[in-house]
């Protein structure tokens, strides 16, 4: 409701969820665009090398995640 309240509805996101661990490089930043286009339908070995990825069990979920959804439709 904070976020609601606090953004304007282009900024609200429509799902928040909860993972173990946000998979990172070895510098540390985010994986935030490779993660988002693996949920978009992209294969992992096109999206991410997981030896550039500091902790590469981390992206387990999200390949979990968006095979999931991707049979969702």
């Amino acid at each position: 409701a904070a976020i609601r309240t606090a953004l304007t509805p282009k900024h609200v996101p429509s799902e928040i969820l909860e993972v173990a661990e946000v998979p990172r490089t070895l510098s540390g930043k985010k994986l935030e665009v490779p993660i988002k286009r693996l949920v978009l339908g992209e294969p992992i070995d096109r999206v991410v090398n997981r030896d550039a990825v500091a902790n590469p069990a981390s992206m387990d979920w999200f390949v979990r995640f968006a095979a999931a959804r991707a049979r969702l439709g």
